[in-house]
């Protein structure tokens, strides 16, 4: 936690309206540092979300914040007039000199955005209606962007869903063995390496390449507290060129099956296909307008793919000793990776049923 002072420092630094009154911790992101400010006093207080940027994941800041200040202000040019209109694309807060953000001397750099007010977030899905929401607000978040114009944002993270380099990546940790555990983990290492053709199913079709979000879970989507509609996308780091199916891929990984993402109980672990449909649907109904055939052909075996990307992984990091991802008990990220293959397996047992429903769904 960093010290109340230091915050107060951080914040008059922003273009903020009125003066500091406070700041607290907020969410529950394990890659940014995030408080809300509060400024002002009575009917005139206004709160902002102040973010210390991760430059152990995010190296290039510069970039990273061109990337989101040209996505927002494009979005914010078309929802203009819309309903709701403020509260539909994250507005950030430049600093009292114009920067973007504000770095300071041993530095750490930070951010600020309007918070969004009358709106949540959800960890887990309550309901088809609502999974359907936040598929059409992802799906609806590509479609602002498909004419984004030139030059090409740049990727913050290269490769991120190059499949095909992730399983070679792993090949290279089962050679490796270097943390010993590659005896333990047989039965995961077979499971991985016996579904070699799904690496590239995506990567490799010819897709034309889009702007996506790349972290597409249900808590990177607000909704008005009221209505229960999603309102927009947050959390934008990733954002860069991609593959749509990607981004659709990982919706279906993440919403489709309510168990945690280390269940131990694999019994647990299971895609429900009312929620796969519900996903579609609220998707194409936003992004079908700009989808190619192929792109659309894609969708039911992108979720099969992001799994087992996911998976891999997680296999990865375990053999390698945990490295990567943050662990909380010992083989934490080998449970995970079973997590992902149950879920892995349940979607193939289903996709012949995925697949029908992307024939027969339209816009």
């Amino acid at each position: 936690m960093i010290e109340a002072a230091r915050i107060r420092a951080v914040a008059r630094e922003f273009a903020f309206s009125g003066e500091f009154a406070g700041a607290a911790r907020w969410g529950s992101g394990h890659i940014q540092e995030s408080y809300c400010v509060e400024c002002g006093e009575g009917a005139a207080r206004r709160r902002y979300l102040l973010q210390r940027m991760n430059r152990a994941v995010f190296h290039d800041v510069p970039v990273l914040m061109e990337n989101i200040r040209r996505v927002t202000e494009h979005i914010a040019e078309r929802v203009q007039g819309h309903a709701d209109a403020e509260r539909r694309v994250l507005r950030l807060v430049r600093t009292r000199d114009g920067r973007l953000w504000h770095e300071e001397p041993e530095g750490a750099c930070w951010r600020a955005y309007r918070m969004m007010e009358r709106a949540r977030s959800f960890e887990t899905v309550t309901s088809p209606e609502q999974a359907m929401e936040a598929a059409r607000a992802f799906g609806e978040f590509q479609a602002h962007l498909a004419d984004l114009p030139p030059p090409r944002l740049a990727e913050t993270i290269p490769d991120f869903h190059n499949t095909p380099k992730r399983l070679a990546a792993l090949e290279e940790a089962i050679r490796a063995d270097a943390a010993g555990r590659a005896a333990s983990a047989q039965a995961e290492i077979a499971f991985a390496l016996s579904r070699r053709g799904l690496a590239g199913a995506l990567v490799t079709a010819g897709l034309p390449e889009r702007i996506v979000h790349n972290d597409t879970k249900l808590n990177n989507v607000l909704f008005d507290e009221a209505s229960g509609r999603a309102l927009c996308v947050i959390d934008l780091d990733t954002v860069m060129p991609g593959l749509a199916p990607c981004d659709f891929g990982d919706m279906v990984r993440t919403a489709t099956c309510g168990a945690a993402e280390d269940e131990r109980d694999l019994t647990k672990v299971a895609m429900q296909l009312t929620l796969f449909e519900a996903l579609l649907r609220g998707y194409v109904s936003a992004a079908g307008g700009f989808l190619t055939r192929a792109e659309r052909s894609l969708l039911a075996v992108a979720g099969l793919v992001i799994t087992y990307e996911q998976g891999i992984r997680f296999l990865t990091d375990d053999l390698a000793g945990d490295r990567y991802y943050r662990v909380h008990r010992e083989r934490h990220n080998l449970d995970r990776c079973r997590t992902q293959f149950a879920l892995l397996a349940s979607m193939e047992r289903q996709e012949a049923a995925m697949e029908r429903l992307v024939r027969t769904i339209r816009d």
